[in-house]
């Protein structure tokens, strides 16, 4: 592997680790699928924003990773399942370093492509605003399988299908903002923090908003 290769690859795994977040669990009609999406999601917001970066904290996501693959073995058919397994695999390959970050990546990307398949609406379009993201953040060819145009289609497809969607919204504006679309950017995430707040994910949801608010000083300082 080059050092250019190497340094292209680092840069995007710094990227893709601010492109993660939490769906909202909503009740399916599996009580034990229910609690153990509940749980993935509940110990990601507890690592995530309760530990410090470092390597304690990739320990407990690998730890977490595991427990979601072993769900998504359970449940191969559920897109819940699915879309935590690719979002935890790709919280492992925002951590990962450059030699197996890539693979990582590329196994979220299967993952939640099937999970998109399966049902591309579940937890407010989690697969579609995920593989967007997935698409937007690492490299192209040859480095690796970025593609804007697949991206800026998926989270087109995502805030289509889930109006009410914070992460949808916030992760559309982004794209926007990276193409230098700064207008539309700024409407998208205006209209993201506009959505009424989550009363059950407290965490996630201010910290969500205030990135929102911090791409839009960006925003702002640049038109």
């Amino acid at each position: 592997m080059s050092k250019k290769y190497r340094r292209n690859l680092a840069a995007a795994v710094f990227l893709l680790s601010s492109s993660l977040f939490a769906l909202d669990a909503r009740a399916s009609d599996d009580r034990a699928l229910d609690a153990a999406v509940h749980h993935l999601q509940a110990r990601w917001e507890e690592i995530k924003f309760g530990v410090p970066e470092g390597d304690k904290q990739t320990e407990l996501m690998d730890a977490l990773g595991e427990e979601a693959d072993a769900v998504a073995a359970q449940y191969p058919d559920r897109p819940e399942a699915l879309i935590w397994d690719g979002i935890l695999t790709s919280e492992r390959a925002s951590m990962a370093g450059p030699f197996s970050a890539l693979g990582l990546a590329k196994r979220a990307r299967e993952i939640l492509e099937k999970a998109d398949r399966l049902d591309p609406v579940a937890l407010d379009a989690g697969a579609p605003t995920s593989l967007g993201v997935l698409y937007y953040r690492v490299p192209g060819f040859p480095i690796a399988f970025g593609d804007k145009g697949k991206a800026q289609r998926l989270l087109e497809q995502a805030v289509r299908t889930a109006p009410n969607g914070l992460d949808a919204w916030y992760f559309y504006g982004d794209f926007l903002y990276s193409q230098g679309e700064y207008v539309q950017a700024a409407t998208a995430l205006h209209h993201a923090l506009a959505l009424p707040p989550h009363p059950d994910r407290p965490l996630w949801d201010k910290n969500r908003r205030l990135v929102i608010q911090e791409l839009l000083a960006k925003i702002q300082e640049r038109t």
